[in-house]
């Protein structure tokens, strides 16, 4: 299951390279798109819930990756007004496979 980096621009300018652990993610967010806080927020949520229950049909576990990342991701949006500029999605990379 290949998994993928993530990395947004926040309101505030600071950037935070985020972790899927499952390629769902380029199913719910696009490059080069910017998304209100509240809707980047949800569609971060539920693609990492989509990537941690792929995980779990495959392993028989859920990803505790992606739950943690959905909370870091939760917990900044938490900092920001509703009417605070847009998020920005600037990439989304395949991590290396180790073999």
């Amino acid at each position: 299951m290949p998994a993928m980096h993530f990395t947004v621009r926040w309101p505030d300018s600071s950037v935070d390279v985020c972790y899927s652990p499952s390629t769902v993610i380029e199913q719910h967010l696009e490059v080069g798109k910017e998304y209100s806080v509240e809707e980047f927020t949800g569609l971060a949520r539920r693609a990492l819930q989509e990537a941690s229950d792929r995980v779990a049909l495959k392993f028989g576990y859920a990803c505790s990756s992606a739950q943690d990342q959905s909370g870091a991701i939760e917990l900044k949006a938490e900092g920001f007004l509703p009417d605070a500029r847009p998020v920005r999605v600037e990439k989304i990379e395949a991590l290396p496979v180790n073999h």
